[in-house]
């Protein structure tokens, strides 16, 4: 009897048909290794073999920001001005110190002769079909086989990539290991970042030579060469980074090495028909509904699957839609992100330059009313095509009476994110979203490539590199874009830098945008000067804060009391009369609401609010002490204890 497996959708796949495997060989597949020579002479098995592969990579990347491969939480963008919430890698009451308490496990348990999805298992799956392939399928054709090899190859070196984005160097492997206690063969020691890197490099080379530049329609999504090329570009990108590159600001080597990638696969792309998508901030939102189908945008691009329980859907709509809307509650923007696009003209929002923030929705960058919703904004869904989105409070007659909050959202913000989110969908089943997710645009690439050449001194340009990316949403030419003049080197990184805020906010990016350049704080540890060096306040010490719109009359009753008043504001960007609407809602604001403190502060522990405190030694994650058990051979991060509580010897920047 034969069964369909379902090809998931993963960074590279419908869910089309299924590969036809015998339950027999599915049962075979629980212990690692099992399988006869005839394996990798028959398509349809070494097709359901990569398709396993890629949905073990990526089956819980189901919104933007859960990004390591393998793992998928939200944790990280949670320790970025991008959402509030204290964690206890940020908690200042909270420290880890050694490897009993080391609050990640990423990398895996010991090695075993079975079929696990973690990383070392996940490493030796592709390394054996890249040993076998050519001598065991000889079979197939010489264009499939090296198709297969290629995405095997880049699989490997995105998983060495966050190996390494979490601990630094990690041991090597490269050939089928077997799991044994005493093959001293296998006790490979940690290399530096420097082989790591350069393995991963040889590996997306290797990806890149053997990949075609587009696939057919039913295999979209699959990696293509210039995906390798431009994951090569963010590799060296980080590599090039102070984290990793003590001699960032002395020693150019590495910024070259990244500005050459970026700039190969920006030209390879652009051949084979990719780009920035769209000329207004309309399409730039638009893009991200291109679902199962090319976008010239999406370098690598994760394909859902819309009302299918059992597939990979897009998560992202449900938890970011107001309760008023049908969704589980507003995923609410710290006022340090409502503060930090900048205005429509490109300039930062400052007083100086005109911003106001309690009027925060005034003359902003065009994509700030793409990437949120405010009280008094459309945001629509397929049950209410012109809906206005509403919260905030009243306080009832009464002493003791509670805040009323309006069409019940409670919300910690007046703003909330909506970028990547669909004006028709259904809040009947917004959790089964099939809303494609962009893990790689050429934007990032742009932006890679213009951070390089900041580095690099070369402002001309960076600014060039920018204002392709500011041009393509209506900030014009003028003033260099808003840039304005950049006097050096650290202001054009800066620059770079804040771009890649805007561009990226909620992609899931910033995170390793403040470990590469270690921008919470300015210490020893790593000989880290980057805030001071960038003109940077540090992280630490900052807080992200909500604060609660208020009707400024006390004792109003339970009634909503502004719902006359609001009745026929929406702002709407895409309406002719945007800026009547604009000053319509700035009206209401300033007759009739005021700024009061939460009740609860967003950053807070047990209630009382904290400051960030983020300890120097977590940009680099030690190894727990399951770990070092299992592998005696194994030294201990620098910063961080090990199993027997000396500290650690592995110097992660060599």
């Amino acid at each position: 009897m034969k069964t369909k497996i379902n090809r998931y959708i993963t960074l590279a796949l419908l869910i089309i048909v299924g590969a036809s495997c015998s339950d027999d060989f599915l049962e075979e597949k629980k212990n690692y290794g099992l399988y006869d020579e005839t394996f990798y002479q028959n398509q349809d098995r070494v097709d359901w073999y990569i398709n396993k592969l890629y949905y073990n990579f990526y089956f819980g990347y189901n919104t933007p920001i859960k990004t390591v491969v393998g793992l998928h939480t939200a944790d990280q963008a949670g320790l970025t001005e991008e959402i509030g919430g204290t964690q206890n890698l940020i908690n200042p009451n909270v420290e880890y110190t050694n490897a009993n308490d080391v609050p990640t496990g990423y990398y895996g348990t010991k090695l075993e002769n079975k079929v696990k999805n973690e990383p070392y298992h996940r490493i030796r799956d592709c390394n054996s079909l890249l040993e076998n392939i050519d001598s065991k399928g000889s079979s197939l054709s010489q264009e499939y086989r090296d198709r297969a090899k290629g995405q095997m190859y880049y699989l490997r070196a995105i998983q060495y990539f966050d190996l390494m984005r979490t601990y630094g160097g990690v041991p090597i492997v490269t050939t089928v290991q077997n799991a044994s206690s005493t093959d001293a063969s296998i006790q490979l020691p940690r290399a530096s970042v420097s082989e790591v890197v350069a393995q991963i490099v040889s590996d997306l080379d290797n990806a890149a030579s053997l990949l075609p530049g587009q696939w057919d329609a039913p295999n979209y999504g699959r990696f293509t060469k210039g995906a390798a090329m431009a994951q090569k570009s963010r590799v060296l990108l980080t590599f090039a980074s102070p984290l990793f590159n003590k001699n960032w600001d002395t020693d150019n080597s590495r910024w070259d090495a990244a500005l050459q990638a970026g700039l190969a696969a920006e030209t390879q792309l652009l051949a084979d028909g990719f780009g920035l998508y769209g000329s207004s901030a309309k399409e730039w939102a638009d893009m991200f509904l291109i679902n199962n189908a090319f976008c010239k945008e999406a370098i690598t691009v994760q394909l859902c699957a819309a009302g299918q329980v059992g597939t990979i859907n897009n998560g992202w709509e449900n938890s970011i839609r107001l309760i008023s809307q049908g969704g589980t509650g507003a995923l609410e923007a710290p006022k340090e992100m409502i503060d930090l696009f900048p205005l429509n003209n490109g300039l930062k929002p400052t007083v100086a330059n005109g911003y106001d923030s309690f009027l925060f929705f005034k003359n902003r960058d065009p994509r700030f009313y793409r990437t949120f919703a405010f009280t008094g904004s459309k945001w629509g869904y397929k049950e209410n095509t012109v809906p206005t989105v509403w919260s905030y409070n009243w306080k009832g007659a009464g002493a003791t009476d509670s805040r009323s909050f309006s069409d019940g959202n409670q919300e910690s913000s007046p703003v909330f994110v909506r970028k990547m989110s669909n004006p028709t969908a259904t809040n009947a089943s917004y959790d089964l979203s099939g809303t494609d997710i962009f893990e790689y645009r050429f934007a990032e690439l742009l932006l890679n490539i213009a951070e390089c050449y900041a580095a690099k001194g070369d402002i001309t340009n960076t600014v060039a590199y920018l204002g392709k990316v500011r041009n393509r949403v209506g900030i014009s030419s003028a003033n260099n874009y808003g840039l304005g003049t950049l006097s050096d080197k650290y202001a054009a990184i800066n620059a770079a830098l804040y771009e890649r805020r805007v561009e990226l906010a909620y992609e899931g990016k910033r995170f390793y945008d403040v470990q590469r350049w270690m921008l919470y704080n300015d210490d020893a540890f790593a000989n880290n000067n980057t805030c001071a060096k960038l003109g940077l306040a540090p992280i630490n010490g900052t807080q992200r804060t909500g604060y609660y719109l208020q009707y400024n009359v006390a004792d109003s009753g339970t009634a909503d009391p502004l719902a006359a008043q609001r009745a026929g504001i929406s702002v709407d960007p895409d309406n002719a009369n945007f800026a009547t609407q604009i000053q319509a809602l700035e009206d209401f604001y300033t007759n009739n609401l005021v700024v009061v403190p939460l009740d609860t502060p967003m950053d807070n522990v047990n209630g009382a609010a904290v400051q960030i405190d983020w300890k120097s030694r977590y940009y680099i994650m030690g190894l727990q002490t399951s770990t070092l058990t299992q592998n005696t051979w194994l030294r201990q991060t620098i910063g961080w204890e090990d199993a027997f509580g000396s500290d650690g010897t592995y110097d992660f920047q060599q």
